[in-house]
């Protein structure tokens, strides 16, 4: 009995062990397609070819490139390449950082940069929450999710009704839609770790690690556009 319940508490610590280690490399991409992305967006803001992408068919070209990449990668992640997969979350981090240049248009590089520590904390705190909480937030997911596509849908009437109230309505909701997904985002990937995927072979581990730092990534970025509407300084 005892040495079963030594062997019980060996895998559990096992498991746990790899779960940590597949987080440190799902974190660890996260931050390179933010760094990626965030350096990019302050040069290219910089050079002044924000203007142009801005006032340019090339700024809706750059979105529907990102949508197709994210998509893609999330449908074929199974049967791509973990080179692929790697290129194209590289990719579209770059992507990004050429459509983010155009917030600088809009807003000042203080408020940008405080927005920036404040989503980081944010999203810090519910990653923690992500991966010490006991309870199960698949539930929370799910209405997350369709709260994500209530978002995307009222964003695009409002494009026609142009309503501050909608407007606001909508960052509100995102921000807490986006903090919701973190959490849940983040309990998934470490069931992820605990499940075995350390223990799949190195093709699996990075695919999943990728496929974990994209989600988490559009969580922070989709975050930081939020909480940029409410703390953003206009340059007007």
């Amino acid at each position: 009995m005892q040495t079963q319940t030594n062997n019980t508490m060996t895998m559990a610590r096992a498991r746990q062990e790899a779960s940590t280690v597949f987080l440190a490399k799902v974190f660890n991409w996260m931050a390179i397609g933010l760094a990626v992305t965030g350096v990019l967006a302050y040069f290219t803001a910089q050079t002044g070819l924000a203007l142009t992408i801005a006032a340019s068919p090339l700024f809706i070209v750059l979105i529907l490139a990102e949508l197709g990449m994210v998509f893609y990668l999330s449908a074929r992640i199974e049967k791509i390449q973990s080179g692929t997969a790697t290129a194209l979350f590289i990719g579209y981090s770059v992507l990004n950082g050429l459509t983010l240049s155009t917030i600088f248009l809009a807003y000042t590089r203080a408020s940008i940069g405080s927005t920036f520590l404040i989503t980081a904390g944010m999203f810090g705190a519910m990653a923690v929450y992500g991966m010490v909480t006991k309870r199960d937030l698949s539930g929370m997911g799910s209405f997350m999710f369709m709260g994500l596509i209530g978002i995307i849908l009222a964003s695009v009437v409002n494009i026609f009704l142009q309503s501050s109230s909608l407007y606001w309505a909508i960052s509100v909701i995102g921000v807490l839609v986006f903090v919701g997904l973190t959490a849940y985002d983040v309990q998934k990937i470490k069931t992820m770790g605990e499940q075995g995927i350390m223990e799949q072979g190195e093709s699996a581990i990075q695919k999943g690690a990728i496929i974990g730092a994209l989600a988490l990534y559009l969580d922070f970025i989709n975050l930081f556009l939020m909480l940029l509407r409410f703390f953003g300084g206009s340059r007007d």
